[in-house]
Order: C-alpha cells, then structure tokens, then sequence
C-alpha cells in the first residue's frame, strides 16, 4: 500500500486539472486520513468528490448571481453567473438549476470539506488479513514469489 506522500500525490494526480480550492496541507491531511487506502481506494474518493459540485447544483433550491470568468471567453469576468447558496444567504433568488442557461452556471469548484466527505464514505478495499496474507507469502517465497 501506498505510503502517505505517494496518497497526497495520487489525490493530486486524479483531481487533475480539476478546478480546486485544496492547499498543499490540505493533500498532507488527506493523505493521513487515508491510512490504509490503496491507489484504487483513493481514485475512488477522488471521482465521489468530483461528483459533490455537480450534486450540488441538482439539489439546490436557491442561487445568487456571482461574478466570475466569463464561460464562452475566459479572458473576461462576467457578473451574471449564477451559483448554489443557501436559502439563508441574503442574495439566494429560489430557483431549479433546470431554468439557468448552461453559459451562466457557475458550477462549485471541488472543496477539502468535498474530498472529506468522500473519504468518510469510502472505506480501504484492502484490510489486515490481507495484509498478513501478503506478509507470509513474502516471508515465505521471498519478493519475487
């Protein structure tokens, strides 16, 4: 199993060029709270937190416009996009995301509070006895087998 810098790098390798709030400390924590987790287990949080944006606008019920970068031309900032927010927030308009134009959804970008969800919902495929497995098939036949 990997060890925790080779989790933080795998975190970072699956995200991509995923838009992402996570800092370096950030990748340094969930490679600790993955203890355990192989690279397959870790691919999988990755794909569940990169599904939490997409949720969360199919399951808001309010947005409020936002500026940001323009989705037809990068290079210019727009003030007519719109984003999930809490039906507390003072700008939140009730609205279905089904009645916002693809060109002016916001969409979240992946959070730490995303890929700790994530983690929490998955658990490591490999346990101990499969590790006592591999430990006595490597006493007993050596690295190579």
């Amino acid at each position: 199993l990997p060890e925790a810098p080779a989790r933080g790098k795998m975190f970072r390798l699956h995200l991509g060029s995923t838009p992402h709030e996570l800092s370096d400390d950030d990748f340094q924590q969930l490679s600790l709270i993955t203890e355990g987790y192989s690279g397959a287990d870790i691919a999988i949080c990755v794909r569940e937190a990169l599904m939490s944006p997409i949720r969360k606008v199919q399951t808001a019920t309010h947005f409020k416009k936002v500026s940001g970068p323009n989705p037809l031309d990068k290079t210019k900032v727009v003030n007519d996009l719109w984003t999930p927010c809490s039906p507390g927030d003072p700008q939140a308009i009730e609205m279905d995301w089904m009645k916002i134009d693809g060109n002016k959804l916001h969409e979240p970008i992946v959070s730490m509070d995303d890929m700790v969800q994530a983690v929490a919902r998955s658990k490591p495929t490999v346990n101990d006895a499969d590790l006592q497995k591999q430990r006595d098939f490597t006493r007993d036949f050596g690295q190579e087998g």
